[in-house]
Protein backbone atom coordinates (compact mmCIF):
# COMPACT_ATOMS: atom_id res chain seq x y z
CA UNK A 1 0.00 0.00 0.00
CA UNK A 2 0.94 3.47 -0.47
CA UNK A 3 1.08 6.46 2.00
CA UNK A 4 2.57 9.44 0.77
CA UNK A 5 5.11 10.81 3.89
CA UNK A 6 3.87 14.78 2.63
CA UNK A 7 0.12 14.02 3.34
CA UNK A 8 -1.35 14.14 6.88
CA UNK A 9 -4.04 11.41 8.00
CA UNK A 10 -7.15 10.63 9.94
CA UNK A 11 -7.90 7.70 11.97
CA UNK A 12 -10.80 7.59 9.70
CA UNK A 13 -9.12 7.09 6.99
CA UNK A 14 -9.31 10.56 4.96
CA UNK A 15 -5.73 12.14 3.86
CA UNK A 16 -5.28 15.70 3.80
CA UNK A 17 -2.51 17.31 1.28
CA UNK A 18 -2.07 21.16 2.62
CA UNK A 19 -1.16 23.92 -0.11
CA UNK A 20 -1.50 27.07 2.06
CA UNK A 21 -4.98 27.37 3.83
CA UNK A 22 -6.32 25.37 1.08
CA UNK A 23 -6.55 21.46 1.75
CA UNK A 24 -7.56 18.89 -0.85
CA UNK A 25 -9.24 15.95 0.95
CA UNK A 26 -9.66 12.24 -0.45
CA UNK A 27 -9.47 8.46 1.79
CA UNK A 28 -6.04 6.69 1.27
CA UNK A 29 -5.16 3.45 -0.37
CA UNK A 30 -5.83 1.27 2.96
CA UNK A 31 -9.79 2.58 2.93
CA UNK A 32 -10.57 2.19 -0.96
CA UNK A 33 -8.74 -1.65 -0.58
CA UNK A 34 -11.29 -2.04 2.82
CA UNK A 35 -14.30 -0.63 0.73
CA UNK A 36 -13.78 -2.33 -2.41
CA UNK A 37 -15.19 -1.10 -6.04
CA UNK A 38 -16.35 2.49 -5.56
CA UNK A 39 -19.55 3.24 -7.15
CA UNK A 40 -20.94 6.79 -6.13
CA UNK A 41 -19.48 9.85 -4.19
CA UNK A 42 -22.27 11.62 -2.71
CA UNK A 43 -21.19 14.98 -1.21
CA UNK A 44 -23.64 17.80 -0.83
CA UNK A 45 -21.35 19.90 1.46
CA UNK A 46 -20.14 22.96 -1.19
CA UNK A 47 -20.30 26.41 0.56
CA UNK A 48 -21.22 24.85 3.77
CA UNK A 49 -19.01 25.92 6.93
CA UNK A 50 -18.00 22.05 8.33
CA UNK A 51 -16.37 21.62 11.71
CA UNK A 52 -13.49 19.22 12.16
CA UNK A 53 -15.17 15.66 12.62
CA UNK A 54 -18.26 16.45 11.24
CA UNK A 55 -19.25 14.16 8.53
CA UNK A 56 -18.86 16.11 5.12
CA UNK A 57 -20.36 13.63 2.38
CA UNK A 58 -20.83 9.73 2.18
CA UNK A 59 -18.76 7.13 -0.54
CA UNK A 60 -20.32 4.35 -1.60
CA UNK A 61 -19.00 0.58 -2.62
CA UNK A 62 -20.58 -2.66 -4.11
CA UNK A 63 -21.44 -3.50 -0.21
CA UNK A 64 -21.49 -0.92 1.95
CA UNK A 65 -21.67 2.88 2.23
CA UNK A 66 -19.39 4.61 4.18
CA UNK A 67 -19.15 8.39 6.07
CA UNK A 68 -16.62 10.82 5.32
CA UNK A 69 -15.27 12.87 8.22
CA UNK A 70 -13.48 16.48 8.12
CA UNK A 71 -9.91 16.38 9.11
CA UNK A 72 -9.76 19.83 9.66
CA UNK A 73 -12.39 22.80 10.23
CA UNK A 74 -12.80 24.45 6.95
CA UNK A 75 -15.12 25.40 4.27
CA UNK A 76 -15.92 23.47 1.39
CA UNK A 77 -14.85 24.81 -2.01
CA UNK A 78 -14.89 22.23 -4.46
CA UNK A 79 -15.86 18.37 -5.06
CA UNK A 80 -14.06 16.24 -7.40
CA UNK A 81 -16.37 16.32 -10.74
CA UNK A 82 -14.99 13.72 -12.42
CA UNK A 83 -16.52 11.38 -9.84
CA UNK A 84 -19.58 11.56 -10.69
CA UNK A 85 -18.91 9.86 -13.86
CA UNK A 86 -15.44 8.03 -12.83
CA UNK A 87 -16.02 6.90 -9.12
CA UNK A 88 -13.35 4.32 -9.41
CA UNK A 89 -10.71 6.57 -9.46
CA UNK A 90 -10.74 6.77 -5.86
CA UNK A 91 -9.92 3.25 -5.86
CA UNK A 92 -7.08 3.15 -8.71
CA UNK A 93 -5.52 6.88 -8.00
CA UNK A 94 -6.76 7.83 -4.06
CA UNK A 95 -4.08 10.27 -3.85
CA UNK A 96 -3.91 12.17 -7.53
CA UNK A 97 -6.81 12.13 -9.64
CA UNK A 98 -9.76 10.40 -6.86
CA UNK A 99 -9.46 13.18 -4.67
CA UNK A 100 -12.55 14.49 -2.99
CA UNK A 101 -13.04 17.78 -2.21
CA UNK A 102 -11.04 21.32 -1.29
CA UNK A 103 -11.52 23.13 1.56
CA UNK A 104 -10.13 26.82 3.23
CA UNK A 105 -9.34 26.07 6.36
CA UNK A 106 -10.59 27.48 9.07
CA UNK A 107 -7.77 26.84 11.84
CA UNK A 108 -4.41 25.83 10.38
CA UNK A 109 -3.56 24.85 14.08
CA UNK A 110 -5.78 21.48 13.78
CA UNK A 111 -3.30 20.05 11.26
CA UNK A 112 -1.15 19.06 14.39
CA UNK A 113 -3.69 16.79 15.45
CA UNK A 114 -3.38 14.66 12.48
CA UNK A 115 -1.26 11.52 12.10
CA UNK A 116 2.10 11.43 10.01
CA UNK A 117 1.89 8.53 7.29
CA UNK A 118 4.33 6.59 9.87
CA UNK A 119 1.49 7.06 12.31
CA UNK A 120 -1.12 6.02 10.19
CA UNK A 121 0.43 3.18 9.13
CA UNK A 122 0.83 1.87 12.82
CA UNK A 123 -2.73 2.67 13.55
CA UNK A 124 -4.00 0.05 10.74
CA UNK A 125 -1.32 -2.20 11.36
CA UNK A 126 0.69 -1.65 7.66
Amino acid sequence: MNFPAELKYTKEHEWVSVEGNLVTIGITDFAQRELGDIVYVDINTVGDDVEMGAVFGTIEAVKTVSDLFMPVAGRVIEVNKVLDAQPELVNSDPYGQGWVIKAEMADDSQLGELLTADEYQSIIGA
